[in-house]
């Protein structure tokens, strides 16, 4: 993941509620074996047709890069495809800002690194307003938990346990190899305690029973998937 604490940008206005996670990544893009080239994928059907929908943020040529997203209430509802997450990160987008997000959609952005931020109705309909102006920059401080605009500065909240993840830029895998010490260390007390649960002769006089597999070494056994 990539870490997230100060970032200036365009923003993109995409008022329409209840967007799904098919529309934001149509079912075409989910035949690849890995998670290459899913950017084009993005808004697919909308975006490949400018002349059909000139007024979608991403086919005026101001906010058609934009690095943070002003959704409509329940953006990323629908299908649970991670591949909708996958595609807005690799399209260069860092972070959506609204008052709902879908549920799925949500786990999804947190475990890749993509920060969604709620915020009140009236702050997202004023992030609507000025993104409709020509290439809108904002900046958004994680740290400090604000989106500056040019008149104005917005707090919002965010979980102190996400917001370390996403200011680290550690995935939940990340988060677990930086204690396995920790847990290591719980296994060995754990065994000491019950002894009954550990082989003791591992000369294989008896093959059929298997001695505990240290978490560290299942670690390495169950790496991060390749992009």
């Amino acid at each position: 993941m990539q870490p997230f604490t100060v970032e200036t940008g365009v923003i993109a206005s995409i008022p329409t509620p209840n967007i799904d996670t098919d529309v934001i990544m149509p079912k075409q893009f989910l035949k690849g074996i890995d998670r290459k080239g899913l950017a084009r994928g993005i808004f697919y059907d909308l975006r490949s047709s400018p002349e059909t929908y000139p007024d979608f943020a991403l086919n005026r040529p101001a906010t058609a890069s934009p690095k943070f997203l002003v959704t409509g209430p329940n953006f990323g509802c629908g299908s649970s495809r991670e591949h909708a997450v996958w595609g807005l990160i690799q399209f260069g987008i860092r972070a959506i800002i609204g008052t709902t997000f879908g549920g799925i959609f949500a786990d999804n952005a947190d475990n890749n690194g993509l920060l969604l931020i709620v915020c009140t109705p009236d702050d997202v309909d004023r992030l609507h307003e000025v993104a409709s102006q020509s290439a809108c920059e904002i900046t958004i401080d994680l740290e400090c938990q604000t989106i500056a605009l040019a008149d104005r500065v917005i707090p919002f909240e965010i979980g102190a346990e996400r917001k370390a993840a996403m200011l680290a830029g550690e995935d939940a895998i990340g988060r677990t190899e930086a204690i396995l010490n920790d847990l290591d260390a719980f296994e060995t007390r754990y065994f000491a305690e019950r002894p009954w649960l550990v082989e003791h002769n591992p000369s294989a006089e008896n093959p059929s029973v298997r001695k505990p597999i240290s978490i560290s070494a299942a670690s390495k056994v169950h790496s991060r998937p390749q992009d």
